[in-house]
Formats: C-alpha cells, sequence, structure tokens
C-alpha cells in the first residue's frame, strides 16, 4: 500500500506516476465483477446492488495490489531485455492465479454472510474470463509503458557511453600532440643554441613558455575559435622565424568573418610544424606556406622541398588530426600530395557540424 501513495517508488519500480491509473484500473475491474454479480433475472434492490458494488470494489483492489506487487517483484528479478519474454509469461499465469485466488477469497467471505449468496454458475465462468482478460489488457499498458521507458533509458545509456568513449579518445589524441609540440620545439632550442647567442636562445625560451600558457589556458577543449588556434600559431611561427629568418615566408589570407568559427586544436599549428620539419629551408631555397581559405576549410599548402636526410618522423602529426576530425564531425580532412605541391584541408565547424554522439559534450 505504501508503493500505491509514495510517488518516489512509484516512479522508481513502475516507470511513471501510476495513481490515477491504478484508480481507474480498479474502479474498471471491480464495475465488470459488481456487473456479473449481479446478472440475473432476478431483480435486485438498491441496497443488494451498492452492496454487491462495495464488496467487488474490495475484492479489485486485493486483485489490484497482488497483482501489482507481482509485477514490481518480477520487474525487479528480471530487469534486462532478453528475459522479458519470461518475466511476462510469469506475470500472465500471476494474473490468472491472482483472479481465482481472489474469488476463492470472494466466496469465503460471502460464505459467512447470512442470506447471501455468491454469484454461481455461466455467470461466475464470464466473470473470472473476463477479470483476467481485463486485469492482462490493463497490464499490457503497463507493460507497454514500462518497455517504452526502458527503451529510452538504454538509448540514453548507450549514448552516454558512446561520449565517454568519444572523449576518452580525443583527450588521448590531444595528450598525443602535446609531447608531440614538446619534442620538436626541444629540437628547434638545441639548433638555436649550436648556432646563435645565449640570448637569441633566451627569446626562444619566453616565446616557448607564452605558448606553453595558451595550452594550460586552452584547457581539456576538443575544439576552439579559429581566432585563438591563430595566435597559437603564429606564436609558433614567430619562434621558428628566430632559427630561420626570412627564409621562412607565411603568407595568412583569413578573413575576419570567419575567426569564430571552430577548429581542432594545434592542427594548424602541427600542419605548419609539418612543413618546416620535412622541407628543406635556406638562403638557395626558401619556403613559403600558404594559410587561406577555400570553400569551407583553412587550406594550407606548399611547394615540396625534400630534405636529402629526412629526420625521423613520429608519424603522429597528420593522423592525429585526421582521427581527430573524425571522431568529431563526418567532414573529413583532405590531404593532397601530387610530388611537388603538399595540401591539407581542415574544415571550419559549427556546432551543428559536430556528430550526434559528440554534440553534448562540453567543449
Amino acid at each position: 500500500m505504501n508503493m500505491l501513495f509514495n510517488k518516489k517508488k512509484r516512479l522508481k519500480y513502475v516507470g511513471f506516476d501510476d495513481f490515477w491509473f491504478s484508480v481507474s484500473g480498479i474502479l474498471i475491474i471491480s464495475f465488470v465483477s459488481a456487473y456479473f454479480s449481479n446478472y440475473s433475472n432476478v431483480a435486485l434492490s438498491f441496497a443488494e446492488v451498492a452492496f454487491s458494488w462495495v464488496f467487488s470494489l474490495f475484492l479489485g483492489i486485493i486483485s489490484w495490489l497482488i497483482v501489482r506487487s507481482t509485477m514490481i517483484f518480477l520487474r525487479k528479478k528480471y530487469p534486462d531485455f532478453y528475459d522479458d519474454t519470461k518475466r511476462i509469461a510469469l506475470f500472465f499465469l500471476a494474473i490468472v492465479a491472482t483472479v481465482f485466488l481472489v474469488d476463492f477469497i470472494g466466496r469465503l467471505l460471502i460464505s459467512l454472510i447470512p442470506r447471501v449468496n455468491y454469484v454461481d454458475g455461466d455467470p461466475r465462468i464470464k466473470m473470472l474470463i473476463f477479470s483476467i482478460l481485463l486485469t492482462a489488457m490493463i497490464m499490457a499498458m503497463y507493460e507497454a509503458i514500462y518497455y517504452n521507458i526502458r527503451l529510452k533509458n538504454s538509448v540514453r545509456e548507450e549514448e552516454q557511453s558512446k561520449q565517454a568513449v568519444i572523449q576518452a579518445q580525443l583527450d588521448a589524441l590531444r595528450n598525443q600532440a602535446q609531447p608531440h609540440f614538446f619534442f620538436n620545439t626541444l629540437n628547434t632550442l638545441r639548433d638555436i643554441i649550436d648556432q646563435n647567442s645565449k640570448e637569441d636562445a633566451k627569446k626562444f625560451v619566453d616565446k616557448l613558455s607564452d605558448m606553453y600558457r595558451f595550452l594550460l589556458e586552452a584547457g581539456n577543449a576538443n575544439l576552439i575559435s579559429l581566432r585563438d588556434e591563430l595566435k597559437f600559431s603564429k606564436a609558433y611561427i614567430h619562434i621558428q622565424s628566430e632559427r630561420f629568418g626570412d627564409n621562412l615566408k607565411l603568407n595568412w589570407n583569413i578573413p575576419e568573418t570567419l575567426l569564430d568559427r571552430m577548429i581542432v586544436p594545434m592542427s594548424l599549428q602541427l600542419l605548419l610544424e609539418n612543413a618546416i620539419k620535412h622541407n628543406v629551408i635556406s638562403k638557395a631555397k626558401p619556403l613559403e606556406v600558404q594559410i587561406q581559405i577555400k570553400g569551407d576549410c583553412v587550406l594550407v599548402e606548399n611547394r615540396i622541398q625534400s630534405k636529402s636526410t629526412q629526420l625521423p618522423s613520429t608519424k603522429v602529426g597528420l593522423k592525429n588530426i585526421e582521427k581527430r576530425y573524425a571522431l568529431i564531425t563526418e567532414k573529413l580532412v583532405e590531404i593532397k600530395d601530387d610530388g611537388k605541391q603538399f595540401s591539407v584541408s581542415l574544415p571550419l565547424l559549427k556546432t551543428s557540424d559536430q556528430k550526434h554522439s559528440y554534440e553534448h559534450i562540453n567543449n
């Protein structure tokens, strides 16, 4: 009885607030029972009809509470989808058993009252059959609502699980990119120390500390504005200019109107780093990198000037960017290499461009 009046428990074990649903069900079942109890050729007085309905209401409440308690017990015992067939079969048997049990209780109680007879014969059989079918139909509504709620919860949990996996993958890729950047900047610092004065090395370290401050402030973001990524990339190029001077040329052609669009963090910087790492940069062969908007993408391209001796590659840069974009959006990174020109297109994103399983992750 406490379950019927305790709203929290109703929501927890039934799936919805079924108080008025229960009241309606009890009234319908008791009305049907009373109808068949009064079904005879003998005219009954108002008092007899009233007594019959009150008695049927009493039995209906008992029947409902037993059936409902059995339903909750079976849901606790068999909570999984693959147990539904077994649980529903047992539930139907419980409904049949409850109807016969309540019928027995009714006959027993009526026998204690002088000059009052319990419905018998054909009306009793019809009453039992209709009670079973009616109770089963009402409980089928319970099951339909319960199934729908469980299905929604299951989909929601699966979605949350997917989001957690995606977020873990993105975290791993982002953390992978940062050590890669750290490794390459240390190599650059070593070259500056070998070739330049201490003052140049100090300036480099100062600029490097500014860049790491940016990384810390960016936090764990999986997407940042193009504006912020450009600041980071230009700071990186400023550092590299300490090493290469006028031999490294960057042509920036990014409209102000697109600076608030989103991009994967460190993606543009990684492409610039990749170009510097794999191409000859000298007075005889200056490296010129174009950064411009083409369609709905940031296009980074440069002429290929392969080094005679390539530095060992960590295989992180391009794959890292591709994987992070693939996790977040259907728009993919495009890489073109015709042997003379190398170009990469980074999609600019809006919130609507994100995958459904990703769009609720806190960026």
